[in-house]
């Protein structure tokens, strides 16, 4: 224990009104800016809180420190304090690119994750509803002004957008127009490893959206931020121009994010400026769900009864919020120059090409009309038979409305109650099978969720459970380099791999298929999957990647046990029997029949593989489990 941070938990949670600078020993401060009551942590602190792992996809081929003996040492500089110093091996992920040094400090030590297990450090929510508790009184003194503004983040869309209601009622009850923002800083699509094919899909959405907001008398303005650091102030120098005074926004449940929202809210307050923020992501907000003995869940299963039973106990979850109501049509000639503002184009780091482009375009049509079509159309024709569907990658079993879901352009709350109203039971856990199992993979989303606020580690570079951090991982670039490029000589996994590179999308069954081989059969750090994925996925969302790459590490929440090492071969046999995923996107095979397509070189189809151009396996997956075996329970028995 460490007696000092309950201490420091209450003065982060409940910070001074003036200015200063708390020392808390050598190279360690919190500075309080003279605007805000929020500490500001200095570079030299060793916490990293990115929201998710960051770096290019190269790496040194199998680089790691080691001593005379051929184990990694610990890096001689490091803190006696555990709360202040990295993870001994932080390096590691620092010199493979996972770490993004340039927005983050060094990954945390496994003594700061347990801090945040004990309660001993305030998790990033928590400086949130201080921030908010703390402001009530002063906020509810603020009169509207000239405009109400809504901030649009990831929830790109007017109907059953909370936020929005709110704003727009605020407005509407004051007489005075209601204004939309959006922020694009490239810098936080850097830091948070957004791919290109999402930052495009969000800018499309832009373009669908400014429309719909037009119709109404309502104007989009997109201000672009170059840095991050300046988003916060940038908005509240735009409330000011505007004549603003109150600025509605749903949540968003990263560190990052968390902590801005926090800042604002308290920096807003000292400037008349009232910040709402709304639960909105998930049915059911974080936090609400907790065990008999008053914990977070940490397993799906019971959290899943639980939220339902909430759900079923407070059926007004499922209530759909009202779209936004016209403005006065004294808006136009008031803001005028809000209605000339033009989607810009993306970003220089996360342009596509012409062919990307069209590509894209055509496989993912952007918007929340598109949205909902796709919602009308699956569970008019398809969520029956999702049950018995949804773990065949060459049949169109799933909804792929997971891009919506990600850029919110389609709430889970309008989902599930869709979803509800066709089942003759109008309950979550009963009536039609497929109905039942889709809203429970909807569900999974919001555990991820749940689970992000609680455990903010995990946002932070860290495993769930903090002794996997100590694993000996390979950094072995030439495998690397073949697993993304799906060229590893595993069928499934090719095809898989080549599938993501080509739609930004992959099937859910071949993203576990493909993560437990990265992790196990090739025993590379889960991290660099992880950061691949949110760099080429269009629907990419940290917590549900982050955490289904825990799962198939067996690294993360609820996770399969280490033991447990999917065969590529069984897999392939099982999820695609004919082999039509394979030939779809793995050509070099489509002539290859029966069950030689799963493994040509073992089962007498080598030479054609091989005439076609197609790799033999780059490692035994008999031999890879063993090592893969070795090095779990050596890192979790190692107690750093």
């Amino acid at each position: 224990m460490f007696p000092r941070v309950s201490w420091l938990k209450s003065y982060l949670l409940h910070p001074p009104k003036r200015p200063g600078v708390l020392l808390m020993g050598r190279d360690r401060a919190i500075h309080f800016s003279s605007s805000t009551m929020i500490p500001i942590k200095l570079p030299t602190t060793q916490e990293a809180h990115t929201n998710g792992v960051s770096g290019s996809a190269s790496a040194p081929a199998d680089k790691r420190r080691k001593t005379s003996h051929g184990v990694r040492s610990p890096d001689p500089n490091l803190s006696a304090n555990p709360l202040r110093t990295p993870h001994p091996f932080h390096r590691d992920a620092e010199d493979n690119g996972i770490v993004l040094r340039k927005f983050y400090p060094p990954e945390m030590s496994n003594a700061r994750a347990r801090a945040y297990n004990s309660d001993e450090l305030p998790r990033p929510i928590e400086l949130l509803n201080s921030a908010v508790t703390d402001t009530a009184a002063a906020r509810r003194t603020i009169g509207v002004k000239n405009a109400v503004v809504h901030w649009f983040k990831w929830d790109l869309r007017t109907s059953d957008n909370r936020a929005l209601c709110l704003a727009s009622e605020k407005a509407r009850k004051a007489g005075v127009p209601l204004i939309a923002l959006y922020v694009l800083s490239p810098q936080d699509f850097d830091a948070h490893l957004t791919s290109p094919a999402r930052v495009d899909f969000m800018l499309r959405t832009l373009g669908v959206l400014k429309t719909d907001l037009a119709k109404l008398d309502i104007p989009l303005w997109v201000e672009p931020v170059d840095k991050r650091r300046d988003v916060p102030g940038r908005v509240m120098e735009l409330m000011a121009k505007w004549g603003a005074s109150h600025l509605f926004a749903n949540v968003e449940y990263e560190v990052d994010e968390l902590r801005r929202e926090a800042k604002l809210v308290r920096e807003c307050a000292e400037k008349g400026i009232a910040v709402e923020p709304v639960h909105d992501t998930c049915i059911v907000p974080p936090g609400q769900l907790t065990t008999n003995a008053g914990k977070q869940y940490a397993v799906y299963s019971p959290w899943f009864r639980s939220w339902i039973r909430h759900i079923h106990e407070n059926l007004e979850l499922l209530e759909l919020s009202d779209p936004p109501g016209p403005n006065p049509t004294s808006t136009r000639a008031l803001f005028a120059t809000l209605f000339d503002c033009d989607i810009p184009q993306a970003p220089e780091s996360k342009s596509l090409s012409v062919e990307e482009a069209k590509r894209f375009r055509a496989l993912w049509p952007a918007g929340e009309h598109e949205a909902m079509k796709r919602l009308g159309k699956f569970c008019e024709e398809d969520v029956g038979n999702y049950g018995n569907n949804r773990n065949l990658p060459s049949v169109p079993g799933t909804s792929n409305l997971s891009v919506h879901f990600a850029s919110g352009t389609l709430s889970t709350r309008t989902a599930v109650r869709t979803a509800r109203d066709r089942n003759k039971t109008k309950r979550l856990d009963g009536g039609n099978e497929g109905i039942q199992k889709w809203i429970s993979e909807i569900a999974w989303r919001d555990f991820y969720k749940h689970v992000l606020v609680h455990w903010p580690y995990i946002c932070m570079n860290k495993p769930f459970k903090p002794e996997y951090s100590n694993i000996e991982w390979s950094y072995n670039k030439e495998h690397f380099d073949a697993w993304a490029r799906g060229r590893t000589g595993f069928p499934i996994v090719d095809a898989a791999m080549r599938q993501l590179t080509n739609m930004g999308w992959m099937h859910n069954r071949c993203r576990m298929v493909v993560a437990s081989f990265l992790s196990k059969d090739l025993l590379l750090d889960w991290r660099m999957g992880e950061r691949f994925f949110m760099e080429h996925l269009i629907d990419g969302d940290f917590a549900s990647n982050n955490c289904g790459w825990g799962f198939a590490a067996s690294v993360g929440v609820d996770p399969q046990p280490y033991f447990r090492i999917f065969n590529p071969l069984l897999q392939s046999e099982k999820f695609d029997p004919d082999g039509e995923y394979i030939r779809k996107w793995v050509p070099e095979l489509k002539g290859i029949e029966g069950k030689a397509i799963h493994d040509p070189y073992g089962r007498g189809a080598g030479d054609r593989a091989r005439k076609a151009g197609y790799p033999k396996p780059i490692v035994d997956h008999k031999g890879a489990r063993a090592r893969a075996l070795a090095a779990y329970k050596k890192g979790i028995d190692s107690g750093l």
